[in-house]
């Protein structure tokens, strides 16, 4: 055997990775669209997209990798799947889908966990699934349940979005324990999936499907999917987790006091502790990490801010299209703090980090004589980290440790002032490695399949750049996150 594969089902796109085993480099990778993938909005706060539609782009990311990179299916050792986390998918008894997934951003759920949150109580809550049940899946799900009850009523198991490409893959329903924890399922004082919630919300335990082990040869690629992607009937699918786990894992954040960082669609900060330990907020989230194993437990404490990437291209947009490099270059020229312009980026959905609540994304301190679009193109860039920054203070509240953060050289932080403003403004170094969330998948088919060990696993991963905060920035970051904390204070 001499490869393996990696997927990765964003909300934007479906990206696959081919890796060499003997090296650990990546040979090549496919993604598709070539456009971002839509979303369905049917009311303000929601957020869906089409389960198949995500396999058909991972079928199409596929013939581009094979169209770039021509290898023999027969060599595949393993194949390994990231996918965004807190998705709902509903199938039916033949493994179908139902309706379009609900998917991460989506907030119509968000009473209907707080409610849960005040019915379970908020102790169990906390000392049981470390979170409220908020906005989370299996809060979707009990969405379903009362809105489309003709719909609920024909489902024979819920799932994760990676559980479902999964499905397509093999045709064998399954879910992780990991999946089960951020879908606010997983009871972690009893190891065991939460009997209570799942009275509470009046849910069968038959709903859930066979739950496997993250690291794992947990079914095969089926004969008819291994024809529309071009591959080998028979490969091990070896691994699954949500990509934010999965990001941690491809960064090699493995162990309490490591922390990984990435600025996608979304922006995260991604903390490892041993503790099983919460937020009383429930403003950040505890979930079941890759490697935990009930001897020796390890769970991701988890910051998650919507408006990242998705404001930047929002941005991009209303300048008319440029290049992101031209941005950057702009927004450089401009001072810290923009001069007094402030952004609140957040335009996606409800914030976990700021309690569920639907605020919006705001632009203030506008002035028509001073401002041009370079100084938008920074106070956007400074905003997300300044949110990311309100969230990293609970985190440390928790014990999680950010003195060095690892991410990946991709999305935001190929920004240089993206990468300036965060280092100078958590004070952390930044080490940037030439990974992504595809790569990681494949590195984790490796363990899954026997083919890595957790050491060997990482001997392709290169880091490509470290980034030192500054003394004197220091000093003008905190400044201008102290006027932005005070605008965030005021609506």
């Amino acid at each position: 055997m001499k490869y393996l594969l990696g997927y990765d089902v964003g909300s934007s796109s479906i990206k696959v990775a081919l890796l060499d085993i003997e090296t650990g480099k990546a040979l090549a990778t496919g993604t598709s669209p070539d456009q971002e993938m839509g979303m369905i909005a049917h009311e303000a706060g929601w957020a869906e997209q089409h389960p198949d539609s995500w396999w058909q782009e991972a079928v199409n990311a596929t013939h581009k990798l094979k169209a770039k990179y021509p290898f023999d299916p027969a060599l595949v050792a393993g194949i390994g799947i990231s996918y965004q986390m807190h998705g709902l998918v509903v199938v039916d008894k033949d493994l179908r889908p139902l309706r379009p997934s609900i998917i991460w951003c989506d907030s119509r759920a968000v009473e209907i966990g707080n409610h849960a949150f005040d019915d379970l109580g908020n102790d169990y809550s906390l000392q049981h699934l470390l979170n409220s049940p908020g906005n989370f899946t299996a809060s979707k799900l009990k969405w379903v349940k009362d809105k489309e009850p003709q719909i609920f009523e024909q489902i024979r198991y819920f799932m994760l979005p990676g559980d479902y490409l999964a499905l397509r893959m093999s045709g064998t329903p399954q879910t992780t324990v990991s999946g089960l924890s951020e879908g606010i399922f997983w009871d972690f004082a009893e190891q065991k999936v939460s009997q209570k919630l799942l009275d509470l919300y009046g849910f069968d335990s038959s709903l859930i499907p066979q739950i496997v082990d993250t690291f794992s040869p947990q079914s095969q690629l089926s004969a008819s999917a291994a024809a529309e992607l071009g591959l080998k009937a028979g490969i091990p699918i070896a691994y699954r987790a949500g990509d934010q786990p999965n990001n941690a894992f491809s960064l090699n954040v493995l162990n309490p006091g490591e922390v990984a960082t990435t600025a996608g669609t979304s922006g995260v900060v991604y903390g490892i502790n041993a503790q099983a330990t919460s937020d009383p907020l429930s403003r950040v989230n505890t979930f079941v990490h890759v490697n935990s194993t009930p001897e020796e437990q390890r769970n991701g404490v988890l910051l998650c801010v919507n408006g990242t990437g998705i404001l930047n291209s929002w941005v991009r947009r209303f300048a008319g299209g440029i290049s992101y490099d031209e941005m950057n270059q702009q927004a450089a020229q401009t001072p810290v703090g923009a001069e007094g312009l402030t952004f609140l980026p957040f335009g996606n959905g409800a914030e976990r980090v700021l309690e569920n609540r639907l605020l919006g994304g705001q632009l203030q301190g506008i002035n028509f004589n001073t401002h041009t679009p370079a100084h938008v193109f920074r106070a956007a860039q400074e905003g997300i980290v300044f949110a990311l920054q309100y969230g990293l203070q609970v985190m440390k509240e928790m014990g999680v440790q950010t003195h060095t953060v690892r991410a990946g050289h991709a999305n935001l932080f190929l920004s240089p002032l993206f990468r300036e403003a965060f280092a100078n403004t958590t004070g952390a170094t930044i080490e940037l490695y030439d990974t992504d969330g595809a790569q990681g998948a494949a590195r984790a088919a490796g363990i899954g399949t026997g083919v890595f060990d957790f050491k060997s696993a990482f001997n392709g991963l290169t880091q490509i750049a470290t980034v030192e905060p500054l003394a004197d920035l220091q000093e003008k970051y905190a400044n201008t996150y102290a006027v932005w904390e005070e605008a965030l204070k005021k609506i």
